[in-house]
């Protein structure tokens, strides 16, 4: 099992308890009043048959005994594995903190030129052995985006080519929903079997809703096949204050998480006791340039203030960071990307995703994620904090050193530098060049990965029928 057990013990909260007692409340009577526009046949007749109404409007109320009955059933703990059957991700409302990028995207900045260009089918290889390599990047995003792949199959053939050269978790996504069932046969045959692939999931699901308030038959039917199929799955509103949200932190939060309840409801109703992790993105339309800003401070408060309620709930929490609204690797993407790590840190969120993405998630770049990795490393030494007891405060030490002395050839000093951290792309020397060397740095240490990391790493057997699987789907859109 992967030893990740992160000390957090920096004291932070941005939600009284008696503020996050309100924001429960004030969900509920959200649910209860206000109602959800739900679509999707079978999951409306499961919500009928449990006492929900659906009026003329299209409007269903669901009921807070509802919810209660559904937090009863929905497991406190995730444990998400590796394509090796490994435990790699122990979800809970505790101190466990993972970080995840992206296998495909929109677009990629160029490790050679720097510039954006579009993403390619063969940029997952590239993507995915970094993030194997990296000890702090712990699972991938595959969510179909190559650009010379056809839309049709897209999710499907990132999803193979993930596989191919990624071990670690592979979080998934697809606006297909016949594709779901597809993916998820898929890793069954690379788990060893349906049966295998529920009892150590190395695949999770990931789908939002349509805030504000609206469940569309696509998001109720990915809850559905995750639910029946016990895959994992995050369901995560992008409410937009000012666009999709109120422009009110406050109430943002309250409607996130009645769409957010509404989710868990649903996923307990269709298979109690199917595993379910909170997600939030309650980030702010930015009224300048009309993007939902990725990097924006009262994004990542109200994700900090959202993995508080997630941790009310005592359950898993999804977040964000490590990301830019920036279209380079610049300062203003460095600021922002050590900020939110900073800030996650602080947070109580338990899966981060997001690394490496770039203004406002329509690229990702390669060498950010290696940057950010670097980033992460020096945050989990700041959140360790100082313990202070009887044992550290060693006066009988400095009483021997005495005055005008030194410290470096006392055996504490030998027996403990190395718990500081010393970093492997930031410079520290005595002597430091003119101009930064670190994004050559990550280059290097990228192109090294490329040259050196072995092709696929699965069984030859497994490996030839995904090959038959791609290229069916590839021939079919010809």
């Amino acid at each position: 099992m992967k030893k990740y057990n992160i000390e957090r013990n920096i004291k932070f909260a941005v939600l009284s308890d008696e503020a996050i007692e309100q924001i429960n409340k004030a969900s509920l009577t959200i649910m209860e009043q206000l109602g959800m526009k739900i679509s999707g046949e079978r999951t409306l007749k499961l919500l009928h048959e449990n006492g929900c109404y659906t009026d003329e409007n299209g409007i269903t109320r669901i009921s807070r005994d509802l919810v209660r009955k559904a937090l009863e059933t929905v497991p406190k703990e995730v444990i998400i594995y590796d394509r090796n059957k490994n435990p790699h991700m122990i979800l809970n409302s505790k101190n466990n903190l993972y970080f995840g990028t992206h296998a495909d995207q929109l677009e990629i900045l160029d490790i050679e030129t720097d510039s954006v260009r579009p993403f390619l089918k063969k940029d997952t290889e590239l993507m995915c052995k970094i993030a194997q390599n990296l000890k702090n990047i712990d699972f991938v995003l595959s969510v179909g985006l190559s650009s010379d792949v056809d839309p049709k199959v897209q999710s499907v053939i990132s999803f193979i080519e993930t596989l191919k050269y990624f071990e670690k978790p592979i979080n998934f996504s697809t606006n297909d929903i016949d594709t779901i069932q597809e993916i998820i046969d898929i890793a069954a045959l690379v788990a060893g079997g349906k049966e295998v692939l529920q009892e150590k999931p190395f695949i999770f699901n990931y789908c939002e809703p349509i805030p504000p308030l609206t469940h569309p038959a696509e998001s109720t039917e990915k809850l559905y096949l995750s639910a029946i199929n016990k895959i994992p799955v995050v369901y995560m509103p992008y409410c937009m204050m000012g666009g999709t949200a109120p422009m009110n932190m406050a109430t943002t939060l309250a409607q996130c998480y009645s769409e957010i309840l509404t989710g868990i409801v649903v996923t307990q109703l269709i298979n109690p006791g199917a595993p379910f992790i909170i997600g939030a993105m309650p980030s702010i339309f930015d009224m300048k340039t009309s993007i939902g800003s990725y990097a924006a401070p009262e994004f990542h408060l109200m994700i900090a203030a959202a993995s508080e309620m997630a941790d009310y709930y005592n359950l898993p929490f999804y977040g964000t960071a490590a990301c830019s609204d920036s279209k380079s690797l610049d300062a203003q993407a460095f600021a922002e990307v050590s900020m939110q790590v900073f800030s996650t840190f602080l947070s109580k969120a338990n899966v981060v995703h997001d690394v490496g993405i770039m203004d406002h998630c329509n690229s990702v770049s390669p060498v950010m994620v290696v940057i950010a990795d670097e980033i992460i490393e020096a945050a989990k030494h700041y959140a360790r904090g100082i313990k202070v007891d009887d044992a550290t405060l060693n006066l009988d030490l400095i009483s021997r050193v005495g005055h005008g002395g030194h410290y470096l050839n006392e055996k504490e000093t030998f027996k403990k530098f190395k718990q500081v951290w010393y970093p492997s792309l930031f410079s520290r020397r005595m002597k430091n060049p003119d101009q930064s060397e670190v994004h050559s740095i990550a280059k290097e240490w990228i192109n090294k990965i490329m040259e050196n990391h072995p092709g696929s790493t699965l069984d030859a057997a497994i490996l030839e029928k995904l090959d038959e699987i791609q290229q069916k789907y590839m021939d079919s859109v010809k």
